[in-house]
């Protein structure tokens, strides 16, 4: 059996990590941050069982929790200043020491300090985590999700679909009986478990992309639903071509390319890519900006008065799955 760990020993394994001089070697009640622009905050928790399986590794657990709040910030145009930790202490000595590894490892990989945050110590239920990300807005001001305008063109950056499909591969490693019908008998390339236990928030990209763009969001719950909000908020209609949604070799590989496949990738969620509309004049901006941060984007569709997603393909209209993605609560 692990042995235990009290809050002191945890928080001793973060001092650490806090070399940051506003986090006061986490040794004072609040974190101190000179701000002399905009601040961009954000907050995502990560429950066992909801956004992680009980199997996966704390060290992989870790690096999600850093990695899913900074995706917001890239979203923003963000430069991460740092971030505040909410741990829950279940007795697991062992995990938590790996978690706290990994944690720091994930914090120095990413450029975002540790400056405080709190703990508490609880038996029975689900491991909770929470985190929350400060950073600084860009200089012309963070993009929202609501400037998208009819006639701007529609991009993704990097692959669609491999964080879900990897979600499913770690169900079937986990044992897990849903898993094993999904995977198809396969457990699928490393590549593809690796997109879903530690995503790359698009960090340089979104600081390069944000002066060029009317409207940004990550894509985490599905590609096909948070386009979705993104015309909510923008008030208009989206026209997107779901042959041109870029897909993996390694998916491809895993899962095929016809109609179905390529709508389970633009459902799954768990890709943590950036979704943005701009017009179309940003074109040849938007393809440097992408060169020099090294991620590749793609134009797969374009904004137009209305409401709601269209979807097309080679063979003509398609029709809007009944699930677009990920929402909490919805069965």
């Amino acid at each position: 059996m692990a042995a235990a760990v009290n809050e002191s020993d945890f928080i001793a394994r973060l001092r650490a990590i806090a070399s940051d001089p506003g986090a006061r070697g986490l040794a004072d009640d609040a974190a101190v941050l000179a701000a002399p622009g905009d601040l961009v905050l954000t907050h995502d928790m990560l429950v066992e069982g909801v956004h992680y399986l009980a199997a996966d590794p704390p060290e992989d657990v870790a690096w999600k929790l850093v990695a899913v709040n900074l995706s917001d910030l890239a979203a923003k145009g963000a430069r991460p200043r740092g971030v505040l930790l909410g741990h829950s202490l279940l007795g697991d000595g062992d995990w938590d020491a790996r978690f706290a590894d990994g944690l720091g490892r994930a914090l120095e990989a990413m450029a975002a300090p540790l400056l405080g945050g709190d703990t508490v110590a609880y038996r029975g239920g689900p491991r909770v985590l929470s985190l929350t990300a400060l950073g600084d807005a860009p200089p012309g001001g963070a993009p929202s999700r609501s400037g998208a305008r009819a006639g701007d063109d529609i991009w993704v950056s990097g692959a669609i679909g491999d964080g879900g499909a990897g979600l499913t591969i770690a169900k079937r490693l986990a044992g897990d009986p849903a898993g094993l019908a999904i995977a198809r008998g396969t457990d699928g390339p490393a590549a593809l478990l690796d997109r879903y236990r530690r995503p790359t928030p698009r960090i340089a990209l979104g600081r390069a992309l944000a002066p060029h763009v009317g409207a940004m969001m990550d894509v985490s719950d599905g590609l096909l639903i948070d386009c979705k909000r993104m015309c909510a908020a923008s008030g208009a209609a989206a026209d997107l071509d779901l042959d041109r949604v870029p897909i993996s070799a390694a998916l491809l590989a895993h899962a095929g390319e016809d109609r179905s496949a390529r709508l389970a990738a633009a459902t799954a969620g768990d890709d943590y890519e950036l979704l943005f509309a701009a017009p179309a004049a940003s074109a040849h901006a938007i393809e440097a900006a992408a060169g020099g941060a090294g991620v590749p984007v793609t134009p797969i569709g374009r904004m137009r008065e209305g409401e709601g997603v269209h979807l097309s393909d080679a063979a003509g209209a398609v029709p809007l799955p009944a699930r677009l993605g990920y929402e909490h609560g919805v069965a």
